[in-house]
């Protein structure tokens, strides 16, 4: 077996250097060199050159993808509809989100199969505690391991492979031939490798929590994310009750899937109807207030936008937003003074998506200006409707995917009106209540009363 040594490569211009540098000296790119190991003898020579050949695409035979409810409803939706054998799945969020309960949640769900849950930041004994506070049925076959070196974890799974492996977490794993600590890009990188490889030679589905940084996204190199099969995202506020658990990257499935969860004493509980529990502390009658139906995913979901208006203090009026993308916010701001002769440049404006969610689509444009306007006013959007369309710089309401099915998750929940793109209203069966609107000042005469 030849000796290995390490070298630091640039993960920007693969520079590469023999000692760790802030700066790398060839992109001037800061915190990009990588250590990686590095074989120290040749490589041996293949017995035939050209190794694999290529195969034509239409004689390739596909097995049909198997996959494996865990039985927790809203967290197999994300997934698309169960576990892949041999898939990769990370899992981040903040710090105290729920994730390793989330884990402890899902190895207890499964019955079937052994699952192995390892622990780098607990001992056996808390995660005992844990499933007993969260008066969780632990099965048979679930067994625990507190180890962090992955010789000793790649040892225990040869000898006895199981059906699931969860790793809590993936920074506190090393590999002792690297020099470097625990949770360096180094050893995050190298440690999702090896159990990358476990996962596929033998088929089984690995869980890998993770870290966030202080900009919420995943720790370690980002070549972690892209070497999974799954990146899910675990969000919310830790003083919040509710949680998203949303897919940013999924090979197997859709990306635009959420699950809802609502956190309790005993754990996280699914919510099985979010929509109702996102509205059901609004205050009808409250101005600076506005329903959307967004879509996430196959999902249609009700959620109140608030919008408060006040004289600003500073020179220069701020712009908040919390669970709405700030840039969009900025040009709906000058589609309303340019289009609806808003005078907003003294103002401050704070817009907030009720619940802790966070929506990126832009179907949610109009609901978000009403909310405006009306905080603006002091006068209350009607209570009964709810606001489907994307605003366009010129004013104009566009027509937003899948209309049908926001209207009837609206008369579900007891809404009368819906305002819409007229191009949508078209394709939707004539019913009462449907408002269609080609401007945003149309939707604002209908809604708010001058």
């Amino acid at each position: 077996m030849s000796k290995t040594h390490t070298k630091y490569i640039c993960q920007n211009c693969a520079y590469e250097s023999a000692r760790w540098v802030g700066r790398c000296p060839n992109c001037a790119e800061w915190n990009t060199l990588v250590e990686e190991i590095v074989p120290s003898g040749k490589l041996p020579r293949r017995s035939s050159p050209g190794g694999a050949s290529p195969v034509a695409l239409a004689e390739v035979d596909v097995a049909p993808e198997l996959r494996s409810p865990v039985g927790i409803a809203e967290f197999d939706r994300v997934l698309g509809g169960g576990i892949v054998a041999g898939s990769v799945v990370l899992i981040g969020g903040d710090p105290g989100i729920g994730k390793s309960t989330l884990m402890m949640q899902v190895a207890c769900a499964i019955k079937s199969g052994v699952t192995l849950y390892v622990t780098g930041e607990e001992s056996v004994a808390q995660i005992k505690l844990r499933a007993e506070r969260l008066a969780l049925t632990t099965p048979e076959s679930l067994l625990v391991l507190a180890e962090t070196n992955l010789e000793v974890i790649q040892a225990l799974f040869d000898k006895h492979p199981p059906d699931l492996l969860v790793v809590d977490s993936i920074q506190t794993m090393f590999r002792p031939e690297l020099e470097s600590a625990p949770g360096t890009v180094g050893q995050v990188r190298e440690a999702t490798a090896q159990f990358l490889r476990m996962a596929k030679t033998r088929s089984v589905p690995v869980f890998l929590v993770g870290h966030v940084t202080k900009d919420g996204s995943i720790a370690g190199p980002k070549v972690v994310e892209h070497m999974v099969d799954t990146v899910l995202q675990f969000e919310g506020e830790r003083h919040h009750a509710y949680r998203i658990l949303r897919a940013v990257k999924n090979r197997f499935g859709s990306t635009n899937e959420i699950g809802v969860f609502e956190m309790q004493d005993g754990g996280l509980r699914e919510v099985a109807n979010p929509s109702e529990v996102f509205l059901s502390e609004r205050r009808a009658g409250s101005s600076g207030s506005a329903v959307v139906a967004s879509m996430e995913g196959s999902r249609p979901l009700l959620l109140e936008v608030q919008a408060l208006v006040a004289p600003t203090s500073y020179g220069v009026p701020q712009r908040t937003s919390t669970g709405f993308d700030s840039r969009r916010l900025q040009m709906l701001l000058a589609v309303l003074e340019r289009r609806s002769g808003l005078r907003l440049g003294q103002y401050d404006v704070f817009v907030n998506v009720a619940g802790g969610v966070r929506v990126d689509e832009p179907a949610v444009d109009l609901g978000m200006a009403l909310a405006i306007v009306s905080s603006h006013r002091d006068v209350p959007v009607d209570a009964r409707a709810v606001a489907i369309g994307e605003i366009g710089l010129g004013g104009e309401i566009r027509s937003v995917s899948q209309a049908e099915r926001r209207v009837t998750e609206a008369g579900k929940l007891g809404f009368s009106r819906c305002v819409l793109p007229r191009a949508n209203a078209r394709s939707i069966p004539r019913q009462s209540g449907l408002l269609e609107v080609d401007t945003v000042d149309q939707a604002i005469e209908a809604l708010i009363p001058s």
